[in-house]
């Protein structure tokens, strides 16, 4: 790996860490010696890298460093670009316009030779021709009331068109290829559910807002699913186990 490749490495890989990192943590990711790692971390602050830290204890890059938008490299840009070309043909049109304002975006600030790996991309995402049913409920105004951790109060039928009105805390929204579902917590259930967007007849954006904070809510739905899928997988090796005993 060039030097310069390294360096850019270094500061994506403490960009992207919760805490502080160790020289050796970086050294393994890197797959160079600790003491290179010493050496470029010296430089990154010479050059004035806002990065804290020493040997032995670790080093944290300061929130609010910006990298020059010009230091993408060409997987990244491909993968910018096959997100996006995703989004376009699936997400909801407030999305989809953000998608494809995001392609011309990366198109003007890369570097000329690496321009076609956008306005040319060999990875392709292409549209379903069937987008599935439209939804009715506006989701960029969802999308916003998520940040703002507001409520609403929706009517929604399930999968037999059972009727039924619901106070939801939305978390998440899980896009998939032709439906899209809110995650959210059910003061009805009080518990975590699913809601299919298409199956939404009416929602009142609340001005009542939830307490708990969004990430809280949402390390917490996803321990839940690990939590059933364990289960699940172990009913299912105990009915296994079972069936097999009953036939010996």
């Amino acid at each position: 790996m060039r030097r310069a490749d390294r360096l850019f490495q270094i500061i994506q890989i403490l960009r992207g860490a919760r805490g502080a990192t160790t020289a050796t943590a970086l050294a393994d990711e890197l797959e160079t010696s600790v003491r290179t790692v010493y050496r470029d971390i010296a430089d990154l602050m010479a050059q004035r890298v806002p990065i804290r830290g020493e040997a032995g204890v670790g080093y944290v890059l300061e929130r609010g460093y910006d990298m020059p938008p010009l230091m993408l490299t060409p997987d990244e840009i491909e993968a910018a670009v096959l997100g996006a070309q995703w989004v376009a043909g699936r997400g909801d049109p407030a999305m989809a316009r953000g998608a494809r304002d995001l392609i011309a975006k990366i198109s003007d600030v890369v570097p000329e030779d690496l321009r076609p790996l956008v306005l040319d991309s060999p990875m392709m995402a292409p549209a379903w021709s069937d987008r599935g049913p439209e939804d009715a409920v506006d989701m960029e105004r969802v999308r916003t009331w998520i940040r703002r951790r507001g409520k609403l109060r929706i009517d929604y039928g399930d999968e037999k068109g059972k009727p039924s009105q619901r106070v939801i805390w939305p978390i998440a929204i899980a896009y998939f290829e032709t439906v899209r579902l809110i995650v959210a917590w059910c003061e009805l259930r009080t518990d975590f559910r699913h809601f299919r967007t298409d199956r939404i007849q009416h929602a009142e954006f609340l001005e009542e807002i939830y307490q708990t904070r969004t990430s809280i809510l949402r390390k917490q739905w996803w321990d839940s699913q690990i939590s059933e899928t364990c289960e699940a997988k172990e009913a299912v090796q105990h009915a296994l186990a079972v069936r097999k005993d009953a036939l010996q």
